[in-house]
């Protein structure tokens, strides 16, 4: 694979769930993995929420989260990146919405628009989820002049449905941000 770097780092939000296996320790070793990676640094991560599964029912709850990454990646590298983790840390795709190991969903990139057949940017349907929504609000600075990202967040959630479905599973947050291996 041919990783494309950009010389300034750009600031990123995904979205990481699980519902199979130690959920929480998938999470945390998506992370790890993540800021292991010579361009991206996680820098920020939400708390982390218990959710019931969403388009396909028959399935254990998820834990969700949102963390914020500072990287070099182009968009579609870091998405790169993002699935081959997935894949190493044992996501099958058999069920769409189905049951997973880990799910790594890239939902922005300092405001690029992007539509590819691989990506598209903003997620498209972030606006619609209290799953995304709710963790990206913990992460997304309210100060944030740039694009608006938080005004709109807090727009999508006043009437979003979904929001009784989540609990706080635990406000710790990730512990691996310090120990960055990469600049």
């Amino acid at each position: 694979m041919n990783i494309h770097s950009t010389s300034e780092a750009s600031e990123a939000y995904i979205a990481l769930g699980a519902n199979l296996g130690d959920r929480e320790g998938t999470l945390k070793e998506a992370l790890n993995r993540l800021n292991q990676h010579e361009g991206i640094e996680v820098v920020r991560c939400s708390r982390i929420y218990e959710t019931e599964p969403v388009g396909y029912l028959d399935q254990p709850q998820f834990l969700n989260m949102a963390a914020a990454l500072r990287t070099t990646l182009a968009p579609e590298d870091l998405l790169h990146v993002m699935l081959a983790i997935e894949t190493q840390l044992g996501r099958v795709r058999d069920i769409r919405y189905g049951p997973r190991t880990v799910d790594l969903d890239l939902l922005w990139v300092e405001g690029r628009s992007l539509d590819t057949p691989e990506l598209t940017l903003p997620h498209p349907r972030m606006m619609e989820r209290a799953f995304v929504l709710i963790p990206l609000s913990d992460i997304v600075p309210q100060n944030d002049a740039s694009f608006g990202l938080y005004g709109m967040i807090a727009v999508a959630l006043q009437d979003l449905d979904g929001k009784e479905g989540m609990r706080l599973w635990t406000s710790n947050e990730w512990d691996g941000g310090s120990e960055h291996s990469g600049s």
